[in-house]
């Protein structure tokens, strides 16, 4: 061949490898997914594929780290915001900096950014925070909870973020669990039922095809069902701690939430920090890959909590090679590391090269993760705009928490013994009591994982309606509002009050902070009951994120309300105070009269509750 021809041919095959490069099969929607896998994962090298199992925190996912080490996705923690009070804007803005780092790299794989959003949009200022589940459950209302997932996947767009940590599908078995309130119920049916917030979240699964993760589009986000599996049935209810049950008992109670979820094409599962006899979820590998991966044929990834692996050891960290092989070889997908990339990525290189870890499991993990990316659309739009920024808050959402707050609500006592019902409350009165921490701070009103991990005391760190606002803006204009936090008997005694609106409970808290041994109204809660209900007729709203210590205090009540943890939306329980709307719910736990009977749930021989699993009285709407 002489050297002009060789010169022809060398152009020829420059220009096939130019064309080719042009119309690279990953990067065609047209092409079919399992194809566009393939050849992006033909293409990736070793560290290309490690960077996707990682996911960091925001506040270490700098332009460069994400460049350097291909990380896959990144994740804001409880509280975690790029400012205080931050707009939708400056997360927009936020999260495409980060993306923009990610399509920078060779292959231009996009990150997928997770957050926290339990409740609603939790962490954002002036998102609409809905009842925690341990309320929702309550409603037994599958289609309310699609729309809460609808509306939750709407602002969680609107601050760019196309993945989203919930649902927690967890049956709390013990309410000294510091994570009781979110979980639905102690009944894993009504959990099965509550797993319809998944398709409000993703949207509806277009074919039945089992275990495939599905995402809508840009309205939606990809969702989470989590603990992966038995984190409601720890020893005492201590958080992270032993589930000590049989396989009957985990795979009948803990079990079946996940069933639905991942027949509904749930996204990705989240692993619990529990262990299940003794062995950890993050290193069990028969029932996260031989039962959730190969029986349930889950087709989405398998994530981390925070720390996950770290935690599989005690103390946690201890020996940071033996959480990496057990963790991987689990079967977990992704690794919320979320701080200490390098140490993960440097361990599982090394593992790699011992041929600890083999590729094929690397490569079942990369695929996962893949999968979910383009399924979800996050090739085709990687970058976020401000199209949704009006969702955020929006007056249709707070109307539908302010629904869901109404429904979730249950009446555990109406009148004394002999005497008419307390409920519905007059509009028209001369003068009106309200007392209570709880009646006028919207922290206690919406609990833990609002606006931070913990929750907050206070008006001022997000918007919405307190209790005490609610009954301003409900009674007639002529009625005295007086608002007391915290009055002795005397003042009661002589203040010629009508009726008086007792609001107490529990202080915000969340995870292990929330764990206790004695479920007590939170000082001087009691006293305020003690001093108000002794003097004027009186209805407690009891604003807790679990049954409550109550039974001390009934028979001078005349009037009971569980609340829970409403959210924003306080006028949802002044629609129910004062009959526009009757009050509906039942309760999905079983209310204990002491602390010694625990743990105790619907079924158990020795069932001797204050207040039974679907007890809940009702009244009709008050007619003007």
């Amino acid at each position: 061949m002489g050297t002009l021809s060789k010169v022809l041919c060398l152009m020829l095959l420059c220009c096939i490898v130019a064309a080719a490069e042009g119309t690279l099969k990953y990067k065609d929607p047209k092409q079919p997914l399992g194809a566009r896998i393939r050849d992006l994962m033909n293409r990736m090298t070793l560290q290309e594929k490690i960077g996707q199992m990682v996911q960091i925190e925001r506040s270490v996912a700098t332009p460069e780290v994400m460049k350097k080490y291909f990380i896959g996705s990144v994740l804001s923690g409880g509280g975690s915001v790029p400012s205080e009070k931050a707009t939708p804007e400056t997360w927009v803005n936020m999260v495409n900096e980060i993306q923009k780092a990610s399509l920078s790299t060779r292959l231009g794989i996009p990150m997928i950014y997770g957050i926290d959003a339990v409740h609603g949009h939790n962490n954002v200022y002036g998102a609409t925070i809905f009842p925690h589940n341990v309320g929702l459950g309550v409603t037994r209302d599958p289609n309310l909870v699609k729309r809460i997932g609808a509306a939750t996947a709407l602002e969680v767009r609107a601050t760019g973020i196309p993945y989203a940590f919930a649902p927690c599908i967890a049956v709390c078995r013990d309410p000294r669990w510091g994570r009781c309130y979110e979980s639905y119920s102690e009944d894993y049916r009504i959990v099965q039922q509550m797993t319809e917030i998944i398709p409000g979240l993703q949207g509806d699964l277009p074919t039945k095809r089992k275990g495939v993760p599905f995402v809508g589009g840009k309205t939606k986000v990809a969702a989470c069902a989590k603990h992966f599996v038995g984190d409601g049935g720890t020893v005492r209810g201590i958080d992270e701690n032993n589930t000590v049950i049989d396989s009957k008992g985990l795979f009948g109670i803990h079990m079946p939430g996940y069933y639905n979820a991942v027949n509904k094409g749930v996204a990705t599962i989240m692993v619990s920090y529990s262990a299940w006899n003794g062995l950890r979820m993050h290193a069990n590998k028969e029932l996260v890959t031989g039962f959730l991966k190969n029986k349930l044929k889950f087709r989405g990834f398998v994530i981390s909590d925070w720390q996950g692996i770290d935690r599989i050891t005690t103390p946690p960290h201890l020996n940071y090679s033996y959480s990496v092989y057990a963790g991987i070889s689990a079967g977990i997908d992704m690794i919320m590391v979320p701080y200490n990339y390098t140490e993960f990525i440097d361990e599982i290189n090394s593992q790699i090269q011992k041929k600890l870890i083999p590729i094929s499991r690397i490569d079942d993990a990369v695929k996962r993760i893949l999968r979910v990316k383009f399924t979800m659309g996050l090739f085709e739009e990687p970058l976020a705009d401000l199209s949704f920024a009006n969702q955020l808050g929006s007056k249709e959402h707070r109307e539908l928490a302010r629904e869901a707050v109404r429904k979730s609500l249950v009446l555990l006592k109406n009148g004394k013994t002999g005497a008419k019902p307390l409920l519905p409350l007059p509009k028209k009165s001369g003068k009106i009591l309200v007392a209570g921490a709880h009646a006028d701070n919207l922290g206690y009103q919406c609990g833990g994982w609002t606006i931070t991990w913990q929750g907050l005391n206070g008006n001022d760190h997000t918007v919405g309606t307190t209790i005490l606002a609610a009954v301003k803006n409900t009674v007639a204009p002529t009625t005295q509002v007086v608002y007391s936090q915290n009055p002795d008997a005397n003042f009661v005694k002589s203040g010629k009050f009508d009726y008086a609106i007792v609001v107490v409970g529990e202080p915000p808290y969340a995870e292990m902070f929330g764990d206790t041994t004695n479920l007590t109204i939170s000082d001087p809660g009691p006293s305020i009951i003690g001093n108000v209900c002794g003097s004027v007729k009186c209805v407690v709203v009891v604003v807790s994120g679990r049954p409550v210590v109550i039974q001390p205090y009934v028979s001078t009540i005349d009037a009971l309300v569980a609340a829970w943890l409403p959210g924003t939306e306080g006028q949802g329980v002044a629609d129910a105070l004062f009959g526009d709307y009757g009050f509906t719910g039942k309760l999905a736990r079983t209310w204990f009269k002491s602390v010694k009977q625990l743990p105790m749930n619907v079924g158990d021989r020795h069932y001797d509750p204050l207040y039974p699993f679907g007890f809940g009285l009702t009244t009709k709407p008050y007619k003007m």
